[in-house]
């Protein structure tokens, strides 16, 4: 069952600490059974409710799974296995195309801005009971939100999008609940529901977002939360369309207990106009629990941990309440450098978008030109269907290229690699095309430079 693996422990927190070790060092793997709860307890010599409650720990951490009689097994992908394990490095003297960050050419220059916080820190410095927004950053957040449509409502400014959903997740769900996400989705936030004891509920999505099908199946199924992408989605880089939200719309407004969070991360870096799922033309919530994230990662650089939000006032409540109780703000010297950065470049920095429209085409044509189906029509990532994923990471690593595993980002969908196109030159497209061809082909590997 276990192996040659003896887990160890007097007490529940004993028991399931050694649980959890063992599963993060890799001498448990995902998928592997737990003993009966009373064959365990009479091996450890406790009384058998101590195994329970230490199985009741690791099933509320996301560690393992319960299927009735079947018994306990440590879940697929447990949060003590995070699935960027699934990414193998860019060996040195490839081209790596793996990581999804921008291209740092296309950053915006930090020291001005950094340097006008700073000023305004020294002028007046931030101390506890300062207000917890920089209302200049806030100014320009809402309008760029009231801009795109959304109703006027409460804000709050986090250490990132994940931050953000993070917290959102725990100020209105319990261990048990059942969260719908995008199938294939952001990795981090896949890993982020186990770690709060939540169900992630798969939702297939297309280049137009979330399938009107797929996401009236979840909602029947008595999803609590809908976490959704609106713009550069990871890995596909689907895009909700207008089209899209007012099929979607009607669906989630007959479900009014579901908490939608719509992480809008690539409004920096993408000319495609912004959709909402939280409302319609006439600005009115389409369900009552909601909230719209930006964050400053994809566009300003992902060291700049800030995003800011916008929701209904008690869900914003509930999300300041949380962080009043750890970090109890975000630093003023972030939100003032960030603000300055929107003053000057705007919340989209010219020529960005451009750029990376015109890196995404050039793979997607030339991958078209060998008969390869490939998505990518907003943000830095192209997502394309393989139909074994080890077979096709380690033939293109062979040629040079190094590209991610679809495995980290998928639930049940098929298979697939998502390639970086961020800093891949327009010229290369053609020779990533023609090596990816070859590989899906069987064709043998050939030196090549790059």
């Amino acid at each position: 069952m276990l192996g040659d693996y003896r887990i160890q422990g007097r007490r529940a927190t004993e028991i399931a600490a050694d649980v959890e070790r063992a599963v993060g060092t890799g001498e448990l793997e995902p998928g592997q059974a737990l003993p009966p709860l009373r064959e365990l307890a009479v091996e450890l010599g406790v009384n058998p409710n101590t195994v329970a409650a230490a199985y009741r720990l690791l099933r509320d951490r996301g560690v393992i799974e319960t299927a009735g009689r079947k018994g306990s097994r440590i879940r697929p992908r447990p949060v003590t296995t995070p699935r960027d394990r699934a990414r193998p490095p860019a060996p040195p003297g490839t081209r790596n195309l793996s990581a999804g960050n921008p291209d740092p050419r296309l950053l915006p220059p930090l020291a001005e801005a950094l340097a006008v916080a700073a000023a305004a820190a020294d002028r007046a410095p931030v101390l506890y009971g300062h207000p917890v927004a920089d209302p200049e950053l806030i100014g320009f957040a809402a309008a760029g939100f009231h801009a795109d449509g959304l109703p006027a409502a409460a804000f709050a400014v986090t250490n990132g999008a994940l931050d953000a959903i993070d917290r959102l997740l725990a100020g209105r769900l319990r261990p048990g609940d059942a969260v719908a996400v995008e199938d294939p989705g952001w990795s981090s936030a896949l890993d982020l529901l186990p770690a709060h004891g939540l169900r992630a509920v798969p939702v297939a999505l297309d280049d137009q977002g979330l399938r009107p099908a797929a996401l009236a199946a979840a909602l029947a199924g008595g999803v609590r939360a809908l976490l959704v992408t609106s713009r550069a989605q990871n890995p596909t880089g689907a895009v909700l369309t207008e089209a899209r939200a007012a099929e979607l719309r009607p669906l989630l407004a007959a479900h009014p207990g579901v908490l939608l969070v719509e992480d809008d991360h690539g409004h920096g870096i993408t000319e495609k106009p912004f959709a909402t799922l939280a409302c319609g033309a006439d600005r009115q919530p389409v369900v009552p629990h909601w909230a719209v994230i930006r964050s400053a990662a994809k566009a300003f650089g992902p060291d700049l941990r800030l995003a800011v939000l916008t929701g209904d006032q008690d869900t914003v409540d509930r999300l300041l309440g949380r962080q009043r109780l750890d970090t109890g703000w975000v630093s003023h010297l972030l939100q003032r450098t960030a603000a300055e950065l929107w003053r000057t470049l705007g919340a989209r920095p010219p020529g960005v978008a451009e750029a990376y429209r015109e890196r995404r085409d050039a793979l997607l044509v030339a991958l078209a030109e060998h008969g390869i189906v490939g998505h990518g029509v907003s943000g830095v990532n192209v997502w394309v269907p393989v139909p074994e994923e080890t077979a096709a990471v380690v033939g293109m690593l062979q040629r040079g290229w190094a590209v991610t595993p679809g495995a980290p980002f998928r639930l049940e969908s098929p298979a697939g690699i998502r390639i970086t196109v961020a800093q891949l030159d327009p010229a290369e497209a053609p020779l990533v095309a023609a090596d990816l061809a070859a590989v899906l082909g069987g064709a043998p590997a050939r030196a090549r430079s790059i």
